[in-house]
């Protein structure tokens, strides 16, 4: 993390859904219910990549757990930013209106 507590972008930055993978597991790490490390998803879009850990289904009966976040860097500048564990589509949608430009 920067002294200002935002996470450091993606040195280099990725160029591929592989290598935004193997950046993502060094910064992002989900655990699953029984506490062992989440496999991670890459969903490569326009400007950037989402990745998000795969759970497996809850048992029959059991809560959905709430929570959690997707990591997304982005493709031109390796910049790192934390969105809400939305379905994918819904979080890259969010993520488009975060990185909008201004003026």
């Amino acid at each position: 993390m920067s002294p200002s507590g935002a996470p450091e972008p993606v040195r280099p930055v990725p160029v591929t859904a592989e290598e935004a993978l193997t950046a993502a597991r060094a910064r992002f790490q989900v655990l699953d219910p029984a506490g062992n490390p989440a496999p991670l998803h890459v969903a490569e879009f326009d400007i950037g990549f989402l990745i998000h850990a795969v759970m497996p289904p809850p048992p029959p009966g059991a809560r959905t757990p709430l929570g959690g976040s997707h990591m997304v860097i982005a493709k031109s500048d390796g910049a790192v930013t934390y969105v809400p564990n939305f379905p994918p589509d819904s979080a890259i949608a969010l993520y488009r209106g975060l990185r909008r430009p201004t003026g």
